[in-house]
């Protein structure tokens, strides 16, 4: 009873680093245009991740619970080294400030315990395609709607003074960072919500049937709102200030498509990484008043950061999984 007591603590560390790592990504629009303090800017993310608890199904929980890697080669030293490997690369990334996709840390932790413990068969390709195709797809479909979006709206407010827009837009902010940070926690919780009950499934408390408890959803909403309301403050600096300067247009045009598109992808149970969205969805925004305007040489540490975090965590994982089994040798 002990070995699942203490995977699920961890769950809970490894939610509250997905709330305080992407916390930049529902609250730094809207700080770095100075619509809402920090403070605020993180009750307010945090209340619509918890929210989304009671809006959303749980498609993406059980595609991490059993579309990633093989149900069957899954135990508690599987799921401990995974959840370590991801653990570390998500508090380095977070201290270092760097906007990494945690769903890819708890993914290549996954897959890199499975791989130790039974080979490549124990890899689910489907599900890993699906996970590796959106890592270059979202911040794409981002970028692409956040342009699009930045176009017809610049359209439609043409004939209207400047200071009037910005102050409608400071207002449209609070609905699209409303909307965006629902979209996270839809996503991005569920994640946690997949292991624990992996967890739960493996060692005989949901019977034959792999499911989600009611206690997992809440438990899982309330740990990453609240890493969403300590907030990861570096990550917020790098996402809302150094890659471009945003105005509330801004911040209102890459929320919003990039929140569209993380529902979206919710909808079909991809995890997506909403890192990777709304990191594209603000490149967009500043592509759309010229390549200059967007910070290239920070874009291109996002995306090594981006590139590496799957086998970084993988590599962890390994080397946990196999410390961990060393361990349990001498007892």
């Amino acid at each position: 009873m002990a070995f699942p007591i203490i995977i699920i603590l961890l769950a809970m560390v490894f939610d509250f680093y997905n709330g305080m790592n992407d916390a930049a990504n529902s609250i730094a629009t809207v700080v770095s245009t100075r619509v809402l303090t920090p403070l605020q800017a993180v009750a307010w993310a945090s209340f619509f991740n918890f929210a989304a608890a009671f809006t959303f199904g749980e498609s993406v929980a059980t595609t991490i619970g059993k579309g990633i890697v093989d149900v069957n080669i899954i135990d508690n030293v599987v799921i401990l080294s995974a959840l370590i490997g991801a653990i570390f690369t998500a508090a380095s990334a977070t201290h270092m400030g760097l906007p990494i996709s945690v769903s890819h840390a708890i993914i290549g932790g996954l897959g890199g315990a499975a791989l130790i413990k039974a080979g490549p068969s124990s890899i689910i390709a489907d599900g890993f395609i699906k996970v590796f195709a959106f890592i270059f797809l979202a911040p794409i479909l981002g970028m692409f709607f956040a342009v699009v979006f930045s176009i017809v709206t610049l359209w439609a407010v043409k004939n209207f003074q400047p200071r009037k827009v910005d102050k409608y837009f400071r207002k449209l902010q609070l609905i699209s960072a409303a909307i965006y940070s629902l979209s996270h926690g839809s996503n991005d919780a569920q994640k946690t919500m997949g292991i624990i009950a992996v967890v739960l499934f493996t060692n005989g408390f949901l019977g034959n049937t792999f499911y989600v408890p009611v206690w997992v959803v809440f438990l899982s909403y309330t740990v990453i709102a609240l890493g969403t309301f300590i907030g990861g403050w570096r990550v917020i600096k790098t996402l809302g200030m150094s890659l471009t300067k945003l105005t509330p247009f801004g911040g209102f045009s890459a929320e919003t498509s990039a929140g569209l598109t993380i529902l979206l992808a919710s909808y079909f149970g991809i995890p997506v990484s909403t890192t990777h969205t709304i990191s594209g969805a603000i490149a967009g925004v500043g592509s759309v008043k010229g390549m200059s305007y967007v910070r290239w040489s920070v874009a291109r540490n996002i995306v090594w950061a981006w590139v590496l975090t799957i086998p970084l965590s993988a590599s962890f994982a390994s080397i946990s999984f196999l410390f961990i089994n060393y361990l349990m040798s001498l007892f």
